[in-house]
């Protein structure tokens, strides 16, 4: 392992980490993803405990691990991966509260671009309003992988929210009122990673509840449900390894 590779995040060499790289918010997804779905799982990084797994998916090199929550979390993480490690494409794979009458538990969500509450686009020291946009290649896998699952699936605009619990009762109405159609916290952080490092990246996020009906998803549900986007992403980075 070359030592000069590590960052105060990341404790692994340029060779640890596959070209694609799956991204949960949580590390024990993180882990649950390389357990069951990946060969030769092995454990690459686990420093502040966002774990971090390299093995094989029907004999292509893939790689997972987790973001924690929020952009900053995440903004550290991918920029790692993007730039210090050679990581090419990462694709986010996540819970999202779903905002649009058109979205329903256990859809899934391909975020085509991501809105966003957060300063992040301030240190680009861009004279307007970044839009923050997923690859299109990506996008475009992620549909037709999820057509030929056939689950239910919608492409459009999500938000990055740096709150949580939001003192502001109408603030979702307003984003509903144009067009989006869930809210996640780490996706327009991770877009403006990949568009400045030159690289790919997409969010696939699965809805666990929905913000105007009141459901969720329990845990368990949660856990079953999540394989369609895990499939899917995985998916995706057998295609593009495929392409080259």
């Amino acid at each position: 392992m070359d030592k000069s590779f590590h960052t105060p995040h990341i404790n692994a060499s340029p060779s640890d980490f596959a070209p694609t790289v799956l991204m949960p918010g949580d590390p024990q997804r993180s882990q649950f993803i390389a357990e069951s779905f990946l060969e030769g799982a092995r454990l690459v990084n686990n420093v502040r405990g966002i774990q971090g797994y390299t093995g094989t998916y029907r004999g292509t090199p893939v790689s997972v691990m987790a973001s924690g929550m929020g952009i900053p979390s995440i903004g550290i993480y991918s920029y790692e991966l993007y730039n210090f490690f050679g990581v090419e494409n990462i694709i986010r794979i996540g819970s999202i509260g779903g905002i649009s009458d058109s979205v329903k538990l256990r859809d899934i969500i391909i975020a085509q671009s991501a809105s966003t509450t957060s300063n992040y686009a301030v240190q680009y020291g861009l004279e307007g309003t970044y839009a923050p946009t997923a690859d299109y290649t990506l996008m475009r896998l992620a549909a037709e992988l999820a057509e030929k699952h056939g689950v239910r699936y919608a492409v459009g605009n999500i938000l990055s929210s740096d709150i949580f619990y939001n003192a502001n009762p109408d603030a979702a109405k307003r984003w509903k009122r144009m067009g989006v159609l869930g809210v996640e916290m780490e996706a327009a952080g991770l877009y403006m990673n990949a568009a400045y490092a030159g690289k790919r990246a997409l969010a696939i996020c699965t809805v666990s509840d929905h913000l105007f009906t009141g459901e969720s998803l329990d845990a368990e549900s949660r856990r079953s449900s999540f394989t369609d986007m895990m499939e899917i992403a995985l998916g995706i980075a057998v295609q593009m390894q495929s392409k080259k």
